[in-house]
């Protein structure tokens, strides 16, 4: 059936469009028919018709950051589980991480997620492990990963700690064109911290993680990019690319100002509880396990560093770092709970109600940051709006107000600070692979 959407908003940042206008989709989920302005799309009686009502129609949202767990840990999340919380959240396609049981840093890692993605109704793009066991000591076979499709390395949960195994990255990724992704933490100095390192730590009695180790480990990284693009090594390799993952810290916003303005290839993703919530609200908080993430919430002083970023271009993305965890892993003491929480379902919702609604963002700016820069980030066909291009999009509401219950999860894991908050605008559904989810 062909389905026609009238009267939506359509934004696009990879065609710089943000117009009034119509949809036609055919059957076989191919734009067939677009216009702009108040002209509507004529229907025939076997199509359906949406009424848009002027709510947004986005190029498809891509999450860049996310942990479905699976395989080994498939009590907190599965690929399809991860999945319906995609599709809850508004997301058409996601990158998952590899630190699952077993790594996924070979060849037979990427098939087995390749081969139960491939009926799921989001994209999911694999990334591997830098190094094999993400142990930090051997490179993961980068060849035979791109045969696979793979397009970014990354030890995610943790960073390569010597600068001599960072400098091997740097080169073997440069030379298959693969993006480093690097979670930035120096464990010499994070090592048993549970959160940020201040007053509240220490009111708490719990040990603190000092924002430096996140910026000695980006200070590191982009002098060696420097180095290797000074010396012209013999063979002379190409330029790498670099992505800083969940940045928290101002001291690393500014470094990746400089590297910006070097013209290095830098760039970087925040996350939505980190340009929402701060130190404070896990010192406040009776539940302090929903609370404990890597990076750890910050000052406030980074929390405003933070939303300059975004405000003046710094940042690239929005990433949730969507990271499940059982009841048992979280509902415990705060010194033994596990990092990290969901954030599919309520990213968008967060961007809306704590940055454009707050006026520190366009809308248009949040769709960059939410569909066209991740993909362009991770080398991806960016989506166009045009006849005969794939159908991509997602729904978006962002006048909606409502409460996000543990009803409305569809995770398969519950660990969220967000829960029974209320939030302005929302994602309505998507529609991707010839399906519409939403909408009803």
């Amino acid at each position: 059936m062909n389905v026609i959407f009238q009267n939506a908003r359509l934004i696009n940042p990879a065609q710089n469009l943000d117009m009034q206008g119509s949809i036609k989709v055919s059957e076989t989920g191919m734009i067939e028919t677009i216009t702009f302005g108040d002209e509507s799309i004529p229907s025939d009686p076997n199509d359906r018709v949406i009424n848009m009502g002027g709510k947004v129609i986005a190029s498809g949202l891509f999450d860049m950051h996310c942990h479905f767990r699976e395989p080994g840990q498939e009590y907190k999340e599965t690929l399809e589980t991860g999945s319906r919380s995609a599709v809850a959240g508004g997301f058409t396609g996601v990158a998952v991480m590899p630190n699952t049981k077993p790594v996924i840093d070979s060849p037979l890692g990427a098939a087995f997620i390749k081969h139960n993605a491939k009926d799921l109704p989001i994209d999911i793009e694999i990334i591997a492990a830098m190094t094999e066991g993400s142990e930090g000591e051997m490179l993961s076979p980068y060849g035979k990963l791109c045969s696979y499709g793979i397009r970014a390395i990354s030890d995610d949960g943790t960073a390569v700690q010597t600068s001599r195994m960072m400098r091997l990255v740097f080169e073997y990724a440069a030379s298959f064109g693969l993006l480093v992704i690097q979670h930035c933490e120096d464990t010499s100095l994070s090592s048993e911290g549970i959160m940020n390192e201040g007053s509240y730590s220490a009111l708490l009695g719990l040990k603190g993680i000092p924002d430096v180790a996140e910026i000695i480990t980006l200070a590191r990284d982009i002098n060696l990019m420097e180095y290797l693009q000074k010396h012209k090594l013999n063979p002379p390799i190409a330029s790498p690319k670099y992505h800083v993952a969940h940045i928290s810290t101002a001291g690393t916003l500014d470094l990746v100002r400089q590297a910006k303005a070097k013209g290095m290839q830098v760039t970087c993703e925040v996350t939505p509880h980190h340009f929402t919530l701060t130190e404070q609200d896990l010192f406040d908080a009776e539940d302090k396990g929903n609370f404990i993430m890597k990076p750890p919430l910050c000052s406030k002083e980074n929390h405003q560093a933070i939303l300059e970023g975004l405000s003046d271009g710094t940042i690239d993305a929005i990433a949730c770092d969507h990271a499940p965890h059982a009841r048992h892993e979280k509902e415990c003491p705060a010194d033994q709970a596990a990092f990290g929480i969901i954030g599919l379902e309520t990213s968008v919702s967060l961007t809306l109600s704590e940055l454009v609604h707050t006026g520190k963002i366009t809308l248009y700016r949040a769709i960059e940051l939410l569909s066209s820069n991740p993909r362009k980030i991770m080398g991806l066909t960016p989506i166009l709006f045009e006849p005969g291009s794939p159908a991509n999009f997602t729904f978006i509401d962002p006048e909606e107000t409502w409460t996000y219950t543990e009803d409305l999860i569809h995770s398969k894991s519950r660990n969220t600070p967000f829960l029974n908050r209320t939030m302005k605008g929302r994602a309505l559904g998507i529609y991707h692979k010839g399906m519409l989810h939403g909408l009803e």
